[in-house]
């Protein structure tokens, strides 16, 4: 664990003790062991440093970034990792690793395996309508293998960690201003600005739920609303890289109208 911590990643070195913690409590309960010695490392190791992610949040940056993605020249399996980076909102691991196995697209969701999430739990993203569609576009490209997003050299691995960064830097963004993390915080901040419910929000971005029974009706119950929330989303962000004016209404409905001045304006009911 020093060695993982002299690289100064505290986070992986702290998950490197958990997993030897849960290795010891196997051996006590298969009398391999007596006790748990990872517990005397208490204190010992340097504290995880909390850091905020980079991420756009006003909607005016957030449609400049869209029309820079849209018009992106690098390699097009990068411009729909981009792309879809921003309407499905998974963490940058998840969406790397994506498989073709996993997406299902007349059932029109992604479900990821428990093995690749976070939390060990099978999760589940809904498909809008336009992410549908450029998945088509990309199986033309990437689907005779096993990865959605394979690598330039081979089809046997998926993209760099580093892609979707490097790409944005081409696109003119620092890392104090974006990376492909914060897509999940650009997300999070307009859904809630937006109205939709935290809970259904927070499934959607795979964050744990400490109440087991409260998680366990949620997964079952909030799945549709999570659906609505998905296109409700994509179809944001399309009126955004359009130059529509947004508006928020609580009317319970959506409306186009277009102004006198000539700029097409979106109305948007609230969840």
């Amino acid at each position: 664990m020093r060695k993982i911590e002299e690289r100064g990643t505290h986070e992986t070195t702290h998950r490197a003790k958990q997993r030897c913690g849960q290795i010891f409590r196997y051996a006590i309960a298969t009398n391999r062991a007596e006790r748990d010695v990872s517990a005397d490392l208490r204190g010992a190791l340097a504290p995880v440093v909390t850091r905020n992610r980079a991420a756009l949040t006003d909607p005016a940056d957030v449609a400049a970034l869209l029309r820079a993605i849209n018009g992106y020249r690098g390699s097009p399996t990068t411009t729909y990792a981009l792309k879809l980076a921003s309407r499905t909102f998974v963490r940058p691991g998840e969406l790397r690793y994506a498989e073709w196995s996993e997406v299902d697209l007349d059932g029109v969701e992604w479900r990821i395996p428990g093995e690749r999430m976070k939390m060990g739990e099978l999760h589940i993203v809904p498909l809008a309508q336009q992410v549908v569609e450029w998945l088509r576009e990309l199986h033309s490209i990437t689907g005779r293998g096993k990865y959605l997003f394979p690598a330039l050299q081979t089809l046997q691995r998926p993209i760099s960690e580093n892609t979707v960064n490097v790409a944005l830097r081409r696109l003119g963004y620092s890392k104090e201003e974006m990376t492909g993390h914060g897509f999940r915080a650009m997300a999070s901040t307009l859904l809630n600005e937006h109205g939709w419910h935290p809970d259904v929000i927070e499934l959607q971005l795979a964050h744990a739920e400490r109440n087991k029974v409260r998680a366990a009706y949620n997964r079952a119950q909030r799945l549709p609303e999570r659906r609505r929330m998905m296109q409700a989303w994509a179809d944001y962000l399309d009126a955004l890289a359009s130059g529509a004016k947004v508006f928020v209404l609580n009317a319970g409905r959506s409306e186009t109208r277009e102004p006198t001045h000539g700029h097409k304006s979106i109305y948007f009911s609230r969840a």
